[in-house]
């Protein structure tokens, strides 16, 4: 059981080492401690209670601490900004042939419309969503039919 617990430590260091992302850091304690009780001479059960109870245990006291710090790293770009604002579309929108664009607030983006239909040049478009870097809208004018039959 030694080398076992041996390998799988290897196995799961070397996993999150490829991965990056602390999906094994708390199996690779675990097998740590199973290790340890294995050389104090518990039996096969209490090594694989001590590997599941450690794993846990570092699990649920390390999680709370990443999401923290891996929280702080997000930048907020203002581009969700856009959303449910008004643009003019200045190269025909036309989701099969991956053509069309739309001016917003001086900036210009890659535009597709919501449902697949063809949004002709210089007609008003409401921008529903943001997916990559293309803007998803659609014809003003049906988002405002929408909005007046809500509130009837």
């Amino acid at each position: 059981m030694v080398y076992l617990w041996i390998a799988l430590m290897v196995v799961f260091i070397v996993l999150e080492a490829v991965t990056v992302q602390l999906v094994s850091t708390w199996f690779a304690v675990g097998a740590l401690g199973a290790l340890v009780a294995n050389l104090c001479g518990a039996g096969t059960g209490w090594q694989i209670t001590v590997f599941f109870a450690v794993s846990i245990i570092c699990l649920l006291i390390t999680k709370p601490i990443v999401r923290k710090i891996s929280s702080k790293n997000i930048q907020p770009t203002n581009a969700d900004r856009c959303i449910g604002q008004t643009a003019v579309v200045i190269e025909e929108i036309d989701n099969m042939s991956g053509k069309g664009q739309v001016n917003v607030k001086g900036a210009v983006w890659t535009a597709r419309s919501s449902d697949g239909r063809n949004v002709p040049k210089g007609e008003q478009v409401k921008i529903l969503s943001i997916e990559g870097v293309k803007l998803i809208v659609e014809p003003a004018a049906v988002s405002a039919v929408a909005s007046g039959s809500e509130e009837r």
